[in-house]
């Protein structure tokens, strides 16, 4: 257990693939994603894991966060009981400083939306933003994976 403190921003171009040093391909479907708490279960490669998140609070940065790897079969099996859509992306890491920024690159329904997310120690941490980095959208839910599993990025106008 513990509190997952994130900002989100928009990906303004492709460049940060020259930057990145890995990439794992995620699948991830939401059995609950009440506005109180989402439950996910997720596949990052051959692993697998069950999150469960707290509301966040006012500047959408915090929230609290609990997870456990569980079987790849269970996973599979779960997914099955999923809401509407699943989210599929690719995820590419990019070291910067002393922070890791996560970029997901969405697919299928959400082809073309790019986001890149920073995990920090603290809500006023300071940290190096690189040129890819475009608007942020930190507290903006139509971000939040659980709303495009529900209204994918295809469907936005």
């Amino acid at each position: 257990m513990n509190l997952e403190i994130e900002r989100k921003f928009l990906i303004k171009n492709t460049e940060f693939k020259k930057a990145c040093f890995k990439k794992k391909h995620i699948i991830q479907g939401f059995l609950n994603s009440n506005k109180n708490r989402v439950v996910r279960v997720r596949i990052i490669d051959n692993s697998a894991f069950l999150t469960i998140k707290g509301i966040s609070d006012k500047s959408g940065t915090t929230r609290f966060e609990w997870e456990k790897e569980i079987a790849l079969e269970e996973a599979k099996a779960l997914l099955i009981l999923c809401e509407k859509e699943i989210i599929e992306k690719n995820r590419y890491y990019h070291t910067l400083g002393k922070h890791i920024i996560e970029i997901d690159e969405f697919l299928g329904k959400n082809k073309g939306l790019l986001i890149a997310e920073i995990e920090l120690k603290s809500k006023n941490e300071s940290f190096l933003k690189p040129d890819y980095l475009g608007v942020e959208v930190t507290n903006e839910e139509k971000y939040y994976n659980s709303s495009l599993s529900k209204n994918p990025f295809k469907n936005w106008s």
